[in-house]
């Protein structure tokens, strides 16, 4: 079987790091878009796909080498809950992923945009279950279900993600090992996909259900298609803790993409102040990249000035340096 090449090494070969987007719907939100619902970003797929792009657009130009695609919390059951059929559904998920790649495409279509830059990647994002349900339980893990219900759940929205041409998937803020071991299967059976899986949690040693980062990481890392392990919607009080936490367990490139170190309500659908005051990114990205980081950027309530920043000061120079609007 021929090997499909990893999509990651030509960044991290020429740039020693690979700089992520940040946060998708609280960027929409901050630009005055009401995500009051349980579909969240999700319903901009199909009341406002043209917001989406240009935030695409924007964290490329802010030099983002890799966008996530606005599926986190699309679902084919989530659409089907407002009244959408199946065929809906699947094309929402569809324009997910396209909406990303024509963000990028657009983008490289620019010759001025390629200087000191590689052409950037298209990653599709598999949320966890609990993005579903729409309770704040992908900050907990406490789902209930079985490692085999967990594969049936996502199995048909992995299907349709991995068949849109993205380069690579994104699967995200998992707080569980059941859901990781059943999104390796998923993974396996489909083996031209390359994926990085990142956690979240709750401390510097421990996912959102309690299982240590470590194990988790050993559990998944002699997995050739997974390209990328680490952490991503946890405080950056925790950060420094996990690399280390996955560098014990794992010798693939770490990722990271931290949110604010705010809480997110999710009875009151509103993000909330941390207990302990977290580091910004910019004041601690340079740390994690000596601890080992090699994949960075933002999740929840980060926007396109903390990923330029990002990338002047962990790529910057005359090799990666770039003129972002």
């Amino acid at each position: 079987m021929e090997t499909v090449p990893d999509p990651l090494t030509p960044f991290l070969d020429r740039q020693g790091v690979m700089i992520l987007d940040g946060g998708l719907a609280t960027e929409l939100e901050a630009r005055g878009h009401d995500l009051a619902d349980d579909l969240w970003s999700a319903r901009m797929l199909m009341d406002r796909p043209e917001v989406i792009r240009e935030v695409h657009l924007d964290y490329l130009r802010a030099g983002a080498d890799c966008i996530v695609s606005a599926s986190y919390q699309a679902t084919l059951e989530g659409f089907a809950g407002r009244g959408l059929s199946e065929k809906e559904g699947v094309e929402l998920l569809e324009r997910s992923v396209n909406l990303a790649r024509e963000s990028r495409d657009s983008f490289w279509d620019d010759p001025a945009n390629h200087q000191g830059r590689l052409r950037p990647l298209v990653a599709a994002s598999v949320g966890p279950y609990g993005a579903f349900l729409a309770d704040g339980s992908e900050f907990r893990g406490d789902y209930g279900l079985s490692e085999e219900e967990l594969l049936e759940f996502h199995q048909q929205r992995w299907q349709i993600l991995t068949s849109c041409d993205a380069d690579l998937v994104a699967c995200e803020t998992l707080p569980s090992w059941p859901e990781s071991r059943a999104l390796r299967r998923l993974l396996e059976a489909t083996p031209e996909i390359r994926a990085w899986f990142s956690f979240s949690c709750g401390s510097g040693e421990h996912l959102n259900d309690g299982s240590l980062l470590a194990e988790v990481v050993g559990d998944l890392q002699e997995c050739p298609q997974i390209v990328a392990l680490g952490v991503n919607c946890t405080s950056p009080t925790h950060i420094s803790g996990l690399i280390r936490s996955t560098r014990s367990a794992t010798a693939k490139p770490i990722v990271i993409y931290p949110n604010s170190g705010e809480c997110w309500d999710a009875q009151a659908r509103a993000w909330l102040p941390d207990d302990t005051e977290a580091p910004s990114l910019e004041s601690s990205c340079t740390r994690w990249a000596e601890l080992g980081a090699r994949l960075m950027g933002g999740c929840c309530r980060t926007g396109p000035r903390q990923i330029e920043e990002l990338r002047r000061i962990l790529v910057g120079g005359a090799d990666g340096s770039i003129s972002a609007s």
